[in-house]
């Protein structure tokens, strides 16, 4: 199994930025999939994260500025990241797990992760 994040990089704030996770070796349609960001010396977040069938649930600082969604044709997911602030800089992670249904829960009870994309904010 094997999700690859990529997008990150730098931006300025106020700006925008689309971060992508490429997942392969799993029945994508039956899993959720959430991002997550790390800034060193604190703990890892949890953002966004969309079920199986595409409803999806923000942690309150995304809500209105962060949008998470699913390609399942392409076994991607994306989180676009608008208004970006100082404070969004970090390292994005995604993550999976197997849970098909309706809804999804924001936890760090994930069964995969994948390498984590930088985001660098500065003007």
């Amino acid at each position: 199994v094997q999700l690859q994040a990529s997008g990150g990089g730098l931006v300025q704030p106020g700006g925008s930025l689309r971060l992508s996770c490429q997942v392969s070796g799993l029945d994508f349609e039956e899993h959720a999939f959430t991002w997550f960001r790390q800034v060193p010396g604190t703990e890892r977040e949890g953002i966004s994260c969309v079920s199986s069938e595409g409803s999806s649930e923000y942690k309150r600082f995304a809500e209105g500025r962060f949008t998470i969604s699913r390609d399942n044709g392409a076994n991607r997911v994306y989180l676009q990241m608008n208004n970006v602030k100082f404070e969004d800089a970090g390292v994005y992670y995604c993550a999976g797990k197997w849970d098909p249904g309706s809804y999804c829960i924001i936890t760090s009870s994930q069964g995969y992760w994948g390498q984590g994309t930088q985001v660098t904010v500065s003007s």
